[in-house]
């Protein structure tokens, strides 16, 4: 059976890149080998996913795959962007940080979005590979639905009337920016 090591300590994101990694690969998580997180200091998305997965991949021999993803708002310059998971940290948690978004964006006539995935993936010959995965939508008006994870109630995907918070697990997960990334990447290594 081949391994990978997850990097992320997020659960939500460990359990979707899981899912879309394929059933014959044993699915490590960094938290069972008692690996802290690195700093995220990257400046982009395709930044701190590769500084994740060469970081991760210092402790094991095991190939590793990193996401980097966040939630870019245009009303809001781009935010909350590569800082969407410490948003969460400074406001004390995602629905805290997506009540204090919808409080800013009240006022807003343009409510479009997107979210972006990279994916960085180190073979166990240390070789590394990245790529960027895109959705776009627009910001509802409250929060709604209890699926999925982070900024997910709170976000519409073009074409759909509801936000991935209130879509099937399977559903969401099939057609986030995620999967967009993933199957960017699945097309460079042949193995995924």
């Amino acid at each position: 059976m081949k391994k990978i090591l997850i990097g992320t300590h997020n659960i939500g994101k460990f359990k979707e890149i899981s899912f879309l990694l394929p059933n014959d690969f044993k699915k490590i998580s960094p938290l069972s080998l008692k690996i802290s997180s690195p700093k995220e200091t990257g400046k982009t998305f395709l930044a701190n996913a590769k500084l994740k997965a060469k970081y991760f991949s210092k402790f094991t021999k095991l190939a590793v795959i990193s996401d980097d993803s966040g939630l870019c708002i245009k009303a809001l310059n781009g935010k909350p962007g590569i800082f969407s998971a410490r948003y969460a940290k400074k406001y004390g948690n995602f629905n805290e940080a997506m009540k204090f978004i919808l409080k800013k964006m009240k006022k807003k006539k343009d409510r479009s979005a997107f979210f972006v995935c990279s994916l960085s993936y180190i073979s166990n010959k240390k070789k590394i590979t990245s790529v960027v995965g895109k959705i776009k939508g627009s910001i509802s008006y409250k929060i709604k639905g209890k699926q999925g994870f982070g900024y997910d109630p709170i976000f519409i995907p073009h074409s759909k009337s509801v936000t991935f918070g209130q879509m099937p697990k399977r559903k969401k997960i099939m057609m986030d920016h995620r999967f967009i990334a993933y199957r960017k990447l699945k097309k460079r290594i042949k193995i995924l």
